[in-house]
């Protein structure tokens, strides 16, 4: 079994260690959605790390941690490197720079009108080209849900930018 009193991460390296992560709950404020995760660190000798973790614009916050042997404090501050990449894999965001951590925004900007109508038009015809379900396309392009989507495409069609959805008889 392990004979360190101490798990040494710095001297460990990243091929030794599995990260696993899963959903534990989000709460929703008025600034945005807090996701709290659990996360897992083994390693073949046994050694193990359970992590409760938030989420938010501005980066990870680490809330729990238990360890089997115990971390000193310079692993503890190593931990972050280990599992921050697989947090922001399983919450579906990259890792925020200093820029973008001060001006992140709930979704993207698009422009209204007649410009946003026909950027909506030509992520649908990009998509259809690349044989993507256009409407994820839009989705992802604007930020917006399924529902706005479909309007968007709606109006894009209305304003001629894409052909009718049925021909009029």
């Amino acid at each position: 079994m392990l004979k360190a009193s101490f798990l040494n991460l710095s001297d460990r390296r990243w091929p030794d260690g599995v990260v696993s992560v899963w959903p534990a709950w989000e709460v929703r404020e008025q600034d945005g959605t807090l996701a709290w995760f659990n996360a897992s660190l083994t390693f073949t000798d046994g050694a193990r790390v359970d992590v409760l973790a938030v989420v938010t614009g501005a980066g990870v916050s680490i809330e729990d941690v238990r360890s089997q042997p115990p971390l000193s404090l310079d692993d503890l501050a190593v931990l972050p490197d280990w599992i921050e990449g697989p947090l922001f894999d399983a919450c579906g965001t990259a890792e925020p720079s200093d820029e973008q951590s001060s001006s992140r925004r709930a979704r993207p900007s698009w422009p209204r009108g007649v410009e946003g109508r026909r950027l909506v038009a030509e992520e649908y015809r990009a998509a259809q080209d690349e044989g993507v379900d256009p409407v994820l396309a839009v989705m992802s392009a604007t930020g917006h849900s399924r529902r706005r989507a479909l309007r968007l495409i709606a109006g894009a069609r209305d304003e001629g930018f894409l052909t009718p959805r049925h021909a009029r008889r």
